[in-house]
C-alpha cells in the first residue's frame, strides 16, 4: 500500500483550511503511529477546522468535548444510570468511547477531568467503579490547547503531556496565506462545508498501519535515536552551555515515539526505509513537550526548539 491510500484524507483536510502543512503532515504521522496528538496556537488558527476535516475523512465515530473549569471527570467517561424498569444500574458510556476524541482547549479543565483523559489515552481503557471498559481499537485524541499566558488556562501534568506522541505549534499564517483565507470564506459564505467524498475505511487504516510498522529501521539509527534521547538528559556530555539549559529530558517513550513516527513521516514520504533526515524532522515535535528547560534558559528567552537543534548538531549520525 503506497502513500496514495491517504490522498483522500489529505485533499479533504486541506479544502477546509490554507496552509498549515506540519499540522497536516503531523495528523497524519500520529494517525499512522497509534498516537496522540497536542495542537497548541493561539485562537483563530484553525486548529479545531484541522482536526476536524480529520475525523470527517475517516471512517468511525468523532465526538468533539469543550473543556471548561466546571467539566466533571463523568462528563468524559460516563456514568451508571438506575434503570427503574430493570431495576438495576445501567452503565451509559461518554464521549471517551467514540473512535475520535477532540479534545478542545483541553488545559481548561481541572485535575480530576485531566486524570481520566489520561487513563484512556495510557491504557486504552476507563474505569467506573469496579467496572473497567476497554477502548475502540481506533481510539485518538486530538487535543487542542492555547497558550498558558492565556486567561483561565492551566499547566498540563508533565505525566499527561508525555503521553501525546507528539505536541505541534501552530503559528499565524503569511500574507498570502491570509489572503487565501479571506477569498475561501467569501467562496463559502453561506454554504455548508465540504464533505469528505470517501472516508477511509477502518480496515484499510490499520492495513497502512501494518506497512507502516513493518518499514525497514537499521539498528545502527534505533542507536542513533536512543544517543538523541539520552543526550537530552545528560547534556553535559556533549556541550557545556547545553547542559546550563536542561533541568528534565524526555522519557522512554520519546525513544518510541522517535522510531514510530520516522517510520511514518518516511512512509509518507514513499520511502522504502527510514533515513537520519526522517528522524530529524519528527523529532522537535517528539521531543518538544518533554524537555523541562531550567530558569536561566527561560530567563535568557531558550526555547526548547533551541535546544533539539542544538542537540540535533551535536550528536554524531551514523
Amino acid at each position: 500500500m503506497t502513500p496514495k491510500a491517504l490522498d483522500s484524507v489529505r485533499q479533504h483536510i486541506s479544502s477546509r483550511i490554507i496552509g498549515q502543512q506540519n499540522l497536516i503532515d503531523s495528523m497524519l504521522i500520529c494517525l499512522l503511529s497509534d498516537g496522540h496528538m497536542l495542537v497548541e496556537g493561539m485562537p483563530g488558527l484553525a486548529k479545531t477546522t484541522a482536526v476536524n476535516a480529520l475525523s470527517e475523512a475517516i471512517e468511525g465515530d468523532f465526538h468533539r468535548i469543550q473543556f471548561t473549569p466546571d467539566l466533571l471527570p463523568s462528563d468524559l467517561i460516563g456514568t451508571d444510570i438506575y434503570r427503574q424498569e430493570k431495576g438495576e444500574f445501567e452503565f451509559s458510556p461518554g464521549p471517551l468511547f467514540h473512535n475520535i476524541l477532540l479534545a478542545d482547549e483541553v488545559n481548561r479543565a481541572p485535575a480530576k477531568v485531566q486524570s481520566a483523559l489520561l487513563e484512556a489515552m495510557a491504557e486504552r481503557h476507563i474505569t467506573v467503579g469496579q467496572k473497567t471498559y476497554p477502548l475502540a481499537r481506533l481510539f485518538m485524541v486530538l487535543a487542542t490547547q492555547n497558550p498558558v499566558e492565556q486567561e483561565g488556562t492551566y499547566r498540563l501534568p508533565e505525566a499527561q503531556l508525555d503521553r501525546f506522541l507528539m505536541q505541534v505549534e501552530v503559528d499565524y499564517p503569511n500574507h498570502e496565506e491570509e489572503l487565501q483565507i479571506l477569498e475561501l470564506d467569501n467562496a463559502q459564505q453561506g454554504k455548508s462545508p465540504p464533505e469528505a467524498k470517501d472516508p477511509l475505511p477502518e480496515h484499510v487504516l490499520f492495513e497502512i498501519r501494518d506497512n507502516v510498522s513493518e518499514l525497514f529501521l537499521d539498528p545502527k539509527l534505533n542507536r542513533y535515536i536512543v544517543d538523541l534521547v539520552q543526550a537530552t538528559r545528560n547534556p553535559q556530555a556533549y556541550d557545556k552551555e547545553l547542559s546550563n539549559w536542561s533541568r528534565l529530558g524526555a522519557s522512554p517513550r520519546a525513544s518510541i515515539a522517535l522510531a514510530r513516527c520516522a517510520r511514518a513521516r518516511a512512509w509518507l514520504d514513499g520511502e522504502d526505509y527510514v533515513s537520519p533526515e526522517h528522524i530529524q524532522r519528527v523529532a522537535t515535535d517528539i521531543l518538544r513537550h518533554r524537555l523541562i528547560l531550567t530558569f536561566e534558559a527561560e530567563a535568557e528567552g531558550v526555547t526548547a526548539e533551541d535546544f533539539i537543534q542544538r542537540l540535533l548538531s551535536l550528536v554524531a549520525i551514523p
